[in-house]
């Protein structure tokens, strides 16, 4: 699918704030409200929008902690990687998980109320997973930035 500039302009403006009617992103991006519709739903279609949601404030909703997990299997293959998959699917504290090139086999990014929270996943969770070799966690102390979306021109 080829973008052109109404495209990359709606995108931007949805990715700012993902719930704009389409009048609100037709005066945005100076086209019709029909127009925006069609192209929005075309843009949906075609897997570009992937979805909507809200961004929540972690710590204020109670998840204080933040860390990055750097994770090593003792084992690899196809079948491990797909239970160890099935293991970062089943705990919510997981905000996101990336399989990586480098040191570490995946590094997971996971949210916890506080230190004992953070404690009981990783000595409970974690590390009696039977695939898992070496655990390396980095609190974060402070967000410098947080800006999930994509870099649009």
């Amino acid at each position: 699918m080829e973008l052109d500039g109404f495209d990359i302009a709606i995108l931007s403006a949805l990715q700012r704030d993902g719930a704009m009617t389409n009048a609100a992103l037709a005066e945005v991006v100076n086209l019709s409200a029909s127009q925006c519709s069609r192209r929005r739903a075309a843009l949906e279609r075609d897997g570009v929008i992937q979805g909507y949601a809200a961004r929540l404030n972690a710590a204020k909703l109670g998840y204080g902690l933040r860390a990055i997990i750097r994770v090593n299997l003792s084992v690899h293959g196809q079948q491990k990687g797909e239970d160890f998959a099935r293991f970062v699917a089943s705990h919510p504290q997981i905000r996101q998980a990336f399989s990586v090139s480098g040191d570490a086999d995946y590094v997971l990014d996971i949210h916890a109320r506080d230190l004992d929270a953070f404690a009981d996943f990783i000595h409970g969770h974690l590390l009696p997973h039977p695939q898992v070799a070496q655990v390396r966690s980095e609190i974060v102390l402070k967000t410098l930035k947080d800006d999930r979306g994509v870099a649009i021109p």
